[in-house]
């Protein structure tokens, strides 16, 4: 392949390439993969992928499309999306019509910020076209959600230290920014805990309440979100302290949305918090680690994803660079870790499950890879395809779950 990237799959054949995803299908089934005459063989099923990507000082240019194989994770056509600058975190509308990436850089046009980049995606060829840009209103964003109505964006500015939202049309043109909650505060970790990080921001399934993880503060804020005017405010429990030193980066919800998971990037723990959506409090139920007890030297967990059965919880250690597979028990909601995985590369930073629950895909950072692992369906643990992708500097993957006709 050209633009610095290339596929590298064991058992891949080449001169498959894929230009046109089809129809539209149900939601949770991957894509056929179109074009063949109908002598062939039955083509392979496809999911579709996006990659983020750093782009300074590396071979990237921006955001890739990938269509991967929905039996082992491999490659069957890899293009450049769009070219953007450091869109090293991802996000789709309810819709699939836009994306919208983090340009994860300090300075945005001659101001100290960074850049949110909106655009419009082609249903057929994937591909994307810009619609509008605008300033973060903090440094280096790293997180980046769509409301579940479709209307605003919710970024987290990491060396900002704040939480921005931001008004998207039904063209995918970005507005003026509606809020801005800026943290204070800082955390025991001098090297890392100076001031307020945020890193993740998440709405829950009823689209009220936003909860915040600040790695720089060791806290998980809560609040109050309003739709209709893209508006934060402070919620009646407005935050939950963690373990000093902690640094909680990323979250996720359970599929029935009544508990909070957490991963914590300086002291590598997983903690399980209780979940009330009637009035958006949070409870810690359970601090346990991301790594198996011999393990030794630094570590940074860095993602967490939640399986669709909600059974299973997994999170990438930068380190040990590992995936922890960890079982959550249906009675009592007690978390296992079960299985620590090596990735295949360096740096796990970002992974993603496909739609299904089948595949789970770990982008790593600085051995420029994709590595593709199968799920077992009866306990979690994965199995590696023995496929590998290489893109330039991968962070963030997002699958596209197929939008049915009807909906």
């Amino acid at each position: 392949m050209t633009d610095g990237t290339t596929i590298s799959r064991r058992g891949f054949v080449g001169g498959a390439a894929v230009t046109a995803l089809g129809a539209a299908i149900g939601p949770g089934r991957p894509l056929e993969a179109p074009g063949r005459d109908a002598s062939a063989p039955p083509s392979r099923a496809v999911w579709e992928l996006y990659v983020g990507t750093y782009t300074a000082d590396t071979a990237s240019r921006g955001i890739y499309r990938l269509l991967i194989d929905a039996q082992d994770g491999g490659a069957v056509a890899l293009t450049l999306a769009a070219e953007s600058v450091n869109p090293s975190f991802l996000a789709l509308t309810p819709d699939r019509r836009h994306l919208v990436a983090v340009n994860e850089v300090t300075t945005y046009e001659g101001r100290a910020s960074g850049g949110i980049t909106a655009f419009t995606r082609d249903p057929v060829s994937g591909s994307l076209a810009r619609t509008s840009a605008t300033a973060s209103l903090g440094g280096a964003p790293c997180y980046v959600m769509v409301d579940h109505a479709g209307g605003h964006l919710l970024l987290a500015n990491y060396l900002g230290g704040n939480v921005a939202v931001f008004p998207l049309s039904a063209d995918g043109t970005l507005g003026d920014a509606t809020a801005m909650v800026q943290h204070r505060g800082r955390g025991p970790n001098a090297a890392r805990q100076g001031s307020p990080h945020a890193h993740c921001v998440l709405l829950d399934r009823a689209n009220r309440f936003a909860v915040v993880a600040d790695l720089g503060i060791d806290r998980i804020k809560v609040y109050h979100y309003d739709a209709g005017r893209g508006t934060l405010e402070a919620a009646q429990q407005p935050e939950v302290e963690l373990r000093a030193g902690a640094g909680p980066r990323h979250l996720v919800f359970a599929p029935d949305g009544r508990t909070v998971y957490v991963v914590n990037e300086l002291d590598s723990t997983l903690v399980a918090l209780e979940y009330d959506a009637a009035i958006g409090t949070l409870r810690e139920r359970q601090v346990l680690s991301t790594r198996p007890p011999r393990a030794t030297g630094d570590n940074y967990p860095a993602d967490l994803h939640m399986h669709p059965t909600g059974r299973f919880v997994y999170a990438s250690n930068r380190g040990d660079n590992t995936i922890a597979v960890f079982s959550i028990n249906g009675a009592s909601g007690a978390v296992t870790l079960e299985q620590s995985v090596p990735t295949g590369g360096a740096w796990p930073r970002n992974f993603a499950l496909d739609p299904s629950g089948t595949l789970l895909l770990v982008a790593n950072q600085r051995s420029d890879s994709i590595v593709a692992f199968r799920i077992d369906p009866a306990t979690g643990r994965l199995m590696a395809t023995g496929t590998r992708i290489d893109v330039p500097a991968p962070v963030c993957l997002r699958f596209v779950d197929p939008v049915s006709a009807a909906r």
